[in-house]
């Protein structure tokens, strides 16, 4: 089978197609065909040396996959075979096929698209831990998507309306016009020095119940401003700090140099919460990542889940889908298409 390797920290460049051994299934386990794998910010980030704990290079990136089941091991139920699923991985995402414990893998919806269901296990997980199960989203509150426009700000929309909530969205005024069609009831140019005061205008001085920001200390510092009484900021990437080489780990240290100091007086006196959010670290975690996806899934009969591919590359084309994404160039999702 062909994969993507990355061969060592540094540019898009780095990402290289070679040949490995299709791998079997043991004990427990099914292997999936690939049929699109989902790529994610923090696959950029690994690429070049700057995600916390992520696998040293050569290594093959990639926590999301759809495809069709084509052979299972021991003790799986052979009625697997020939099913449409999808996957959260522990890496390993961008390849020709990829095996996986049997209890993690989740059919797909009948009629739903390889590429629409590989935009889902880590985007929409994200957004609900994010907005539900840690943010405690209502109907009457407000909550702010920093970079809107991105697969996770996309999913963050669609749990926001299904919550009920008022959405304000960062993003560049070229995708405006897409986020307000997708619900998005306020959108604002995050390159604009006076973003904040249009927040402000927006919620009468009152401030955000809720702040999703995957950008990174400079941007949660911002942020942080911005909550009102019982605000919560939620932190899920350091997309800011991402840049090849020795200067994206100056960059990265100069930002948590600068970054907030969220002191427990001034939460407590402030009436306001700060939490991190990283799905990976909870992967051990099967039983709350599958009833939380579960959930998702029963989304998209119930119609308010709804993934949006920007583009697909061919596994070969990895380092353009990487240009593509580090360019800002993308509205949600971008995936690889063996």
């Amino acid at each position: 089978m062909k994969e993507v390797v990355i061969t060592r920290h540094g540019g898009p460049e780095v990402l290289a197609l070679r040949e490995a051994p299709t791998p079997d299934p043991g004990p427990g386990e099914l292997r999936i065909s690939t049929a699109a794998a989902g790529i994610n910010f923090a696959d950029i980030l690994i690429r070049q040396g700057l995600y916390p704990g992520g696998h040293r290079p050569p290594c093959v990136p990639g926590y999301e996959i759809a495809g069709r089941v084509d052979a299972v091991g021991d003790g799986v139920d052979q009625t697997w075979v020939g099913r449409d699923v999808m996957a959260l991985t522990d890496y390993d995402a961008y390849a020709e096929a990829h095996v996986i414990a049997a209890v993690r893998a989740v059919a797909c919806p009948d009629g739903l698209e390889p590429r629409l269901a590989a935009a889902l296990p880590l985007n929409y997980l994200t957004a609900w831990v994010l907005l539900v199960v840690m943010g405690s989203l209502r109907a009457d509150q407000t909550v702010l998507i920093q970079n809107a426009g991105g697969g996770v700000g996309l999913a963050a929309i669609d749990v926001a309306r299904h919550v009920g909530a008022r959405t304000i969205g960062t993003a560049s005024p070229g995708k405006h016009e897409f986020l307000n069609n997708r619900g998005l009831d306020h959108a604002i140019d995050y390159r604009r020095s006076d973003w904040p005061d249009a927040v402000r205008a927006i919620t009468r001085d009152e401030g955000v119940d809720l702040i999703i920001d995957p950008l990174g200390p400079g941007s949660w510092k911002r942020s942080l401003r911005l909550l009102g009484p019982t605000g919560r900021l939620g932190m899920f990437g350091i997309s800011e700090a991402a840049r090849s080489g020795l200067s994206g780990k100056l960059r990265l240290l100069k930002g948590f140099l600068g970054a907030p100091v969220f002191h427990p007086g001034r939460l407590l006196t402030g009436n306001r919460g700060v939490f991190g959010c990283n799905i990976h670290r909870m992967y051990d975690r099967v039983d709350l990542l599958g009833a939380w996806l579960n959930q998702i899934v029963e989304g998209i009969g119930e119609g308010w889940v709804r993934p949006h591919v920007d583009r697909g590359f061919p596994l070969a084309e990895a380092a353009a889908a990487h240009r593509w994404i580090e360019d800002r160039r993308n509205v949600g999702k971008v995936i690889l298409e063996p």
